[in-house]
């Protein structure tokens, strides 16, 4: 665990570093947050570009360590150091003196460090009698980075292709599988290297989220109230929880620890919630979304400068901040393809809304594309992925016969009030009307015109994904409408402070309001905190034919198995002809055709022999998973040697 707290810290602190190109004014805290993210996509892009060439093994690790490292020789130079001892002093002086703004500040930290520690504890254990999840949505997508990062570690899949479905490339971003396979490489434990980057990952969102708003808005409780928003966020499914709780006869308190259900994505509720649904489950959006949030607060004080200095200093071509910049976001296609997709549709709206900094746009987009159009390149030739099933037209997101305004209050709450009540508080601001400027003392004309500009290309993304498709599964829009979630936090936030300062009756119902946002998402979060979710993954059995398997066959081996997401092929790294069809569906591959040439080789048809030929299958996997859905020809498969057993498993030597 120390190993790998270690390992991410170097990272953070090398990424540090390099913030010192891109920002001159913001402070430690944040600098750590943007070092930690940015340094572990340099980290990762680096690990992935020198295993294609030499493979993964701890040679490879450590020279992408070293040369992530190398961002430190930055600090050679004399005015970033003296910046550096500036924000040391800064962050000295916050902590010095005790008062109750620093003890709120510190509890506030402390609480979000307990919950993302406590919450990723549960993403995977381990019990003697199998390897276990306590996420509740958690059970198809643990396996899928389990078998992504051992493809890495354990079957020198490099370049990557898919491993649940041999043959074809890996298109799916796994950047941040990456970075866990090349802390294994230096000493880490699976478990260890993925808890301490999802915890030191959401650490960063949290800041640099706080950071964010508080730009957009001028209000330091803003940050606050819009980090709390996001990963406590859910609809109204706490009235449901009312419901369930009356019709049983336990106590409140008992009940809480017997929670039956999650209430954020269940009975009618899609939205989820962000930690449960998302973070815990798609860890390149965890990576994705801080590595985003900084650019677009780069992106944001870009959008409000102003005057002739900075229109003098920015007439230069090219702009290096902005090309670095561009640098470090081009890396997001094999990070989060989702979120530079948000990025694309931001910069495009800035552009049009300034076109007078053109330079700079360009410049950024410039630095995009050195990274990003390589990436892509390589990610798209030789893909099953079929580029139509990711777009089409899907009204209403995953409305169905529901409402459309219904459907979206029960989802969000009172979101989408908030949102329309803190837009006419910024435009209020922005014309100066009826405005109590002691009371919203920052959000003067600049800040309030610019930020519903800046809301734009938000606005059309919310758009897009309630009338088209943005993945195979509709549901996956929700990678998209996140975005759209964070870029209204400054409203909702806005729209909270201004109720709280008017009055103490309206302080209420702040509260009231706040709390209606995030009880159903707090319900979710705890149920997975007090680990009360248990589902095992894979049993004792999958767990020792894996290792087993690691030992009699090569690392290039191709198994046949049943396709499912929890096969033992999964811990062992070996390549699977095919693999669960949710997966290969929601990336867009058309699986069928295969999937019945798995079932003729299980049921020995007479062309079984020719199929394996065909596909060039090593080893075939028969264990209790393959005869409880399949129909397996055990008298077929008794000519070829058993070499591998466990339990019930079987693994037999097809050539």
């Amino acid at each position: 665990m120390l190993l790998s707290f270690f390992l991410i810290s170097l990272i953070a602190i090398s990424g540090l570093a390099l913030t010192y190109l891109i920002e001159d004014e913001e402070p430690l805290m944040w600098r750590l947050a943007a070092g930690n993210v940015i340094g572990c996509a340099l980290y990762g892009t680096l690990t992935f570009v020198i295993a294609c060439f030499f493979g993964l093994n701890t040679a490879t690790a450590i020279a992408s360590l070293g040369l992530t490292a190398a961002l430190l020789t930055l600090l050679a130079d004399k005015k970033r150091r003296a910046h550096l001892a500036r924000d040391w002093n800064r962050a000295k002086g916050k902590l010095q003196g005790a008062n109750a703004k620093k003890i709120l500040t510190f509890c506030y930290y402390a609480f979000f460090f307990i919950v993302f520690w406590l919450f990723f504890a549960q993403a995977m254990y381990e019990m003697p009698d199998g390897i276990y999840t306590g996420g509740s949505n958690n059970l198809g997508d643990l396996p899928f980075h389990l078998g992504a990062i051992f493809s890495f570690t354990d079957g020198g899949n490099f370049p990557p292709l898919n491993p649940s479905f041999a043959g074809a490339k890996f298109s799916y971003p796994f950047i941040a599988d990456v970075i866990t396979a090349g802390f294994m490489k230096l000493g880490a434990g699976v478990r260890e290297a993925m808890f301490a980057q999802n915890v030191l990952w959401a650490l960063s969102l949290l800041i640099l989220l706080d950071r964010f708003i508080v730009k957009l808005t001028g209000e330091r409780s803003a940050g606050k109230i819009a980090a709390c928003l996001l990963f406590f966020s859910g609809g109204l499914g706490f009235v449901s929880f009312v419901g369930d709780f009356q019709v049983q006869s336990s106590g409140f308190f008992q009940f809480l620890w017997h929670l039956p259900k999650d209430y954020t994505i269940n009975d009618g509720y899609s939205w989820g919630n962000s930690l449960t649904t998302l973070f815990i489950t798609q860890r390149s959006l965890l990576l994705g979304m801080p590595l985003n949030i900084a650019v677009l607060s780069y992106l944001w004080k870009q959008f409000v400068s102003s005057g002739p200095d900075v229109r003098e200093e920015k007439g230069k071509l090219p702009d290096w901040t902005a090309l670095t910049v561009g640098l470090i976001a081009g890396c997001l296609p094999l990070i989060h393809l989702h979120s530079l997709a948000v990025l694309f549709v931001v910069t495009a709206f800035l552009l049009i809304i300034r076109p007078e900094q053109w330079r700079g746009w360009l410049s950024f987009g410039a630095g995009v594309c050195i990274v990003a159009v390589p990436e892509l390149v390589w990610s798209l030739t030789g893909s099953a992925s079929k580029a139509s099933s990711f777009v089409g037209w899907h009204f209403g997101w995953t409305l169905n016969d529901e409402n459309v305004l219904w459907f979206w209050i029960k989802n969000t709450s009172i979101l989408i009030p908030l949102i329309i009540g803190g837009a006419i508080i910024a435009y209020r601001g922005k014309s100066g009307e009826g405005v109590d400027h002691d009371r919203i003392s920052k959000l003067d004309k600049h800040i309030g015109g610019n930020l519903l500009l800046f809301y734009l290309p938000f606005l059309f993304c919310v758009v897009v994904a309630n009338v088209t498709k943005l993945a195979p599964w509709e549901w996956d829009n929700i990678k998209v409408l996140i975005y759209w979630f964070v870029g209204s936090l400054p409203f909702v936030s806005i729209a909270l402070i201004w109720i709280w300062r008017q009055n103490t009756a309206l302080r209420v119902c702040a509260g009231i309001c706040f709390a209606a946002m995030i009880a159903t998402g707090s319900l979710d979060v705890w149920r997975t905190v007090s680990g009360q979710i248990k589902t095992r993954v894979f049993d004792k059995d999958a767990v020792q034919a894996a290792e087993q398997i690691k030992k009699v066959t090569p690392a290039n081996a191709l198994f046949l198995n049943a396709p499912t997401y929890n096969s033992a092929v999964v811990l062992t790294g070996r390549q699977s002809l095919m693999r669960f069809p949710g997966h290969l569906w929601s990336h867009g591959i058309d699986y069928t055709s295969r999937e019945d040439d798995v079932k003729r080789m299980y049921s020995g048809a007479p062309d079984a022999d020719a199929l394996f030929q065909k596909y060039g299958v090593d080893y075939v996997l028969i264990s209790p998973i393959e005869t409880g859905s399949l129909k397996v020809n055990q008298e077929f498969f008794n000519k070829f040697t058993v070499v591998a057993s466990s339990g019930q498993s079987r693994v037999y030597k097809i050539r």
